[in-house]
């Protein structure tokens, strides 16, 4: 024991302070002992062939002075990096999990008011055997069915996005006995992909806070366009004022989060409201 860097205590050491680790992080030492094994089983060899095998313990302590022994300890920041690294990678799956959920949460959220109040129209029309009723059927159908499966997807086209929105507008249409000035001008690649069901509720509180406020010149104007880098959906309605509420409502507070969600510090959402109008901008980063 009193030799010079014991081989033997050296490698009773080496499975002192191995056991240790286990005791403290057995699953981590599980996954890991392959690595454990890549860096230890070739230093301590290196270790044997200098003490044991170059020339006897004068060489090995020249060697050892003039380069400090300590490559047994070279491992342990290696391992300590390794375990912080799972730490910080099962925090970023918390944090991506706990999206996903809060995600599939506000998706539930997105205008139910609106399928309901759409039903109560369809209801109406069949008792008056309307030849709407079908058309409404179809329509309705198939926001159901872009709401359900397409909502779940990471990315649609702007394609799809577009025919949802435009089966919205036909349905409101239906609804309305008045004239409303509706107008969606689209100079865009409909190829480019994008987050579903985000440009729903901007057109939805139009609809609720403004057209619905008014009973002569309303209208909404719609313009979804692209430049390079981005994608801009601008919508802008008037509405009267003595029927304006202050609140910005569980829809655009829903938007906003989910904005936060899928494009985190590649989206810029700008609201401009005036006596009687309300424009809102949606500039958002394409999807590669």
């Amino acid at each position: 024991m009193s030799m010079p860097d014991n081989p033997i205590t050296i490698m009773l050491l080496m499975a002192f302070w191995c056991g240790f680790a286990y005791l403290l992080l057995p699953e981590f030492i599980k996954k890991y002992w392959k690595l454990i094994a890549f860096f230890y089983i070739p230093l301590f060899a290196y270790f044997i062939y200098l003490r044991l095998f170059s020339g006897g313990l004068e060489p090995y302590l020249i060697i050892k002075e003039d380069f400090p022994f300590i490559i047994f300890f070279i491992p342990i920041p290696i391992l300590i990096i390794v375990w912080i690294f799972e730490q910080w990678r099962w925090i970023q799956n918390l944090k991506s999990e706990k999206s996903q959920a809060e995600l599939s949460l506000l998706r539930l959220q997105i205008n139910p008011h609106f399928f309901f109040n759409t039903l109560n129209n369809l209801y109406a029309l069949t008792i008056k055997q309307s030849e709407k009723a079908p058309e409404v059927i179809l329509k309705l159908s198939d926001m159901m069915r872009y709401t359900i499966y397409e909502g779940e997807k990471e990315w649609v086209t702007l394609h799809d996005e577009i025919e949802y929105l435009e089966n919205y507008i036909e349905l409101h249409k239906i609804r309305y006995k008045k004239s409303v000035d509706i107008q969606f001008e689209k100079d865009i690649d409909t190829n480019l992909q994008i987050a579903p069901l985000l440009f729903i509720i901007l057109l939805e509180n139009a609809f609720k806070h403004g057209i619905e406020t008014l009973t002569e010149n309303a209208y909404i104007h719609m313009h979804l366009k692209e430049d390079e880098a981005y994608i801009y959906f601008e919508i802008e309605n008037n509405f009267d004022p003595k029927e304006m509420s202050n609140s910005t409502g569980i829809g655009l507070k829903n938007l906003q989060k989910r904005l936060s969600l899928l494009y985190p510090k590649k989206h810029t959402l700008v609201i401009d409201k005036t006596i009687n109008t309300y424009k809102t901008t949606l500039k958002i980063l394409k999807h590669a």
